[in-house]
């Protein structure tokens, strides 16, 4: 069984996926407290060995297989693109330290798309030679979450590295797919947090200089199964699918029945891809609804990983 190590571990969307296809989790790496707590909540896993930058490599048990969500706040347009001039960007040059030492045989790293044009390129092509160095063939692509099965349009760039003995040079990134699950699957039956249309908040938003009573409060409501973003200036609405889920996006609103649900943590995270029976842990333990949604917002899809995981075991070479 390939072990794997689950470093900027976030709440362990990327666990789950590798799980799924038979990878043996041998420990975590994750610093902010509440998400440490959500993480452990749903796996019954304390192994977790804190700041990745700071940790004894000889103290790191031995997995073959490295799967990092590494910060992206510092190469997003949302983080004003700081990049490596920024601690958090840093983070990538412990990681490739850890696998220099640990010679792990594959990876998945996940980012925001916005790291390939950082610095007019510069910074990934860095990333990228670094990894080449130390004896990795590199594989890249940007992957939007709505082709794989979940109602988010969400792109991230996906990089897989394999050591050149294990790779047999065949792998391809997976090809995108239809949802088996309707729009309803993702949605909460119990989620009782409405959004009452005659609120003067969201009236007063309506009549904005962006909005400018486009859309009367009928309209509004006839939108059914619709998504409203709730954006700082102009509404935008989307049919069947949430825009992408991030840390402090908590405006995102859907219509249902005539009425107007606020997206719940619970939702969030069946839209990232979480099975239900981990995702009902966060209302069985009446977690912070705002911090789960934040959570949300910083995980990695299961569903994107899943796919990436299957077509790289596929092209394993000298598989053990």
């Amino acid at each position: 069984m390939i072990k794997f190590f689950d470093f900027c571990a976030g709440i362990g969307g990327g666990r789950i996926a590798l799980e799924k296809n038979g990878l043996e989790c041998v420990g975590h790496s994750e610093i902010d407290k509440y998400t440490s707590k959500t993480y452990e909540l749903f796996f019954d896993d304390e192994r977790n060995y804190g700041d990745l930058t700071k940790l004894n490599i000889l103290d790191l048990p031995k997995f073959e297989f490295l799967i990092a969500g590494f910060p992206c706040q510092t190469f997003s347009i949302v983080g004003k693109r700081a990049g490596f001039d920024d601690e958090r960007g840093k983070i990538i040059y412990s990681l490739i330290q850890i696998m220099k030492h640990m010679k792990n045989k594959y990876f998945i790293l996940e980012n925001v798309k916005g790291l390939v044009n950082h610095n007019k390129g510069k910074t990934f092509n860095t990333i990228k030679t670094e990894l080449e160095k130390i004896g990795y063939n590199i594989y890249y692509k940007v992957l939007n979450s709505l082709d794989f099965g979940v109602p988010q349009a969400r792109e991230r760039i996906y990089i897989v590295g394999f050591l050149k003995e294990y790779d047999n040079g065949n792998f391809v990134f997976p090809s995108k797919f239809e949802s088996n699950k309707t729009f309803h699957y993702f949605l909460d039956s119990e989620n009782n947090t409405e959004l009452d249309i005659q609120d003067k908040t969201f009236q007063k938003y309506l009549s904005n200089k962006y909005n400018n009573q486009k859309f009367t409060n009928d309209e509004i409501l006839g939108w059914e199964n619709c998504v409203i973003d709730w954006r700082q200036s102009d509404l935008r609405k989307y049919n069947q699918f949430f825009p992408t889920l991030r840390t402090g996006r908590h405006g995102l609103l859907y219509v249902q029945n005539k009425k107007i649900k606020k997206l719940n943590g619970y939702e969030a995270l069946l839209i990232q891809g979480f099975p239900k029976n981990i995702a009902k842990k966060v209302k069985k333990y009446n977690l912070n609804n705002n911090k789960v949604l934040s959570q949300a917002g910083n995980a990695m899809t299961v569903n994107v990983i899943d796919a990436i995981v299957q077509n790289m075991l596929r092209n394993i070479k000298n598989k053990e």
